[in-house]
């Protein structure tokens, strides 16, 4: 099993930065995919970004160029620092992990609330 707790969600106006904090604990494999995605209050789930335990990274269209995405390895942890915020990115954010092995689950936290508001 593997527990993943995140923080650093908020109230911020247009135009501002926030950075998300998610740290995996438990069954930890080298090899994983990390990253997050995103629930709006229309329930709209959207892929925001991820990253490998090697560093390469990807990112959803609609916050390419404005958030990126890094990890710490040794510490079993995931960031998402976002810019240039918008009224559309407010939604739940959540973070996953993924081993890479052939039978690897996907694990999910809680959610941290980010709100852009002016």
């Amino acid at each position: 099993q593997v527990q993943l707790v995140e923080s650093g969600g908020g109230l911020v106006a247009p135009g501002e930065s926030l950075r998300l904090s998610c740290v995996a604990s438990g069954n930890i494999y080298a090899a994983s995919v990390m990253g997050w995605y995103r629930q709006t209050a229309e329930n709209q789930r959207e892929w925001v970004a991820s990253i490998r335990s090697g560093a390469t990274s990807d990112y959803g269209d609609p916050v390419k160029g404005r958030f990126i995405i890094s990890r710490d390895n040794a510490n079993n942890t995931v960031y998402l620092h976002m810019h240039s915020l918008k009224l559309e990115d407010t939604a739940v954010y959540y973070c996953f992990y993924r081993p890479m092995i052939s039978s690897g689950a996907t694990y999910w936290g809680q959610g941290t609330q980010v709100t852009v508001s002016s």
